[in-house]
């Protein structure tokens, strides 16, 4: 068995796949690439089958939602937010804080959903992390990895069914998590809390039936504000002296 650091890794890929990956960098020890969705399947393939990558597993794959990335969710010193941390009760139409249109610009995410894929090299003993985002935020679509590696199906539904990420070619891309009739996308940061609908059983028709919500109330929590106190400073101090004795 081979050893192969993250660094070399990356050198490798940035070389093998130049044009085709839009970054590779390496951060807490594991190399990380971003792939176009045109180039995925492409790409993906000669890392399964290539000699001197060879990532025969795909361990993990998961959605992610950018919303709101970099921007602070709550005030931790001297006072409180006015607005409290308020994502989970913000609707698609509701013009919040965490407005897609009025985020934060970060130079690297400009785009809402990605798909992130964890791959392992047995032979390499090396880790890779493959992040594709989708080119539109209303339908995010990305191409099924399930024809690379056929571990990639459940996984892929469970993207669909917490992020809305619509996989194209997938062989059966139905909710794995939720209800059949569940609204919405549990894991999309403008997801309410408190949910779409409810359902109850209906004695009367004698099933189960779905209604909008009404035994929850929504409402918005302010985090606690943390403000310091006499006890910090000497605790501080204590410990200074403590060392210093040392």
């Amino acid at each position: 068995m081979s050893q192969t650091t993250p660094e070399q890794l990356a050198e490798r890929l940035r070389a093998r796949f130049d044009g085709r990956i839009a970054n590779a960098d390496v951060s807490h020890a594991q190399a990380t690439i971003e792939v176009a969705p045109a180039h995925l399947v492409e790409v993906c393939t000669a890392l399964r089958d290539e000699a001197e990558f060879r990532f025969e597993q795909l361990t993990d794959l998961c959605g992610v939602d950018f919303l709101g990335f970099g921007e602070g969710e709550w005030a931790t010193s001297e006072t409180a937010t006015s607005q409290g941390f308020g994502r989970g009760v913000q609707g698609d139409n509701v013009q919040g804080r965490f407005g897609w249109d009025n985020r934060p610009r970060h130079p690297q995410f400009l785009r809402r959903f990605a798909s992130v894929v964890h791959l392992i090299s047995y032979i390499h003993n090396i880790r890779l992390r493959v992040r594709c985002f989708a080119p539109e935020d209303a339908l995010p679509v990305l191409p099924t990895l399930t024809g690379v590696w056929p571990s990639a199906n459940w996984y892929e539904r469970e993207a669909f069914d917490l992020y809305g990420i619509v996989y194209e070619g997938h062989p059966d891309l139905r909710r794995i998590l939720t209800d059949y009739g569940f609204v919405g996308h549990p894991f999309r940061k403008d997801f309410p809390l408190i949910g779409n609908v409810e359902v109850r059983y209906d004695p009367e028709a004698k099933r189960v039936v779905y209604e909008p919500v009404t035994s929850v109330t929504p409402r918005v929590t302010v985090a606690r504000v943390v403000r310091e106190d006499s006890r910090w400073p000497t605790s501080r101090e204590e410990a200074t002296d403590d060392w210093k004795d040392n």
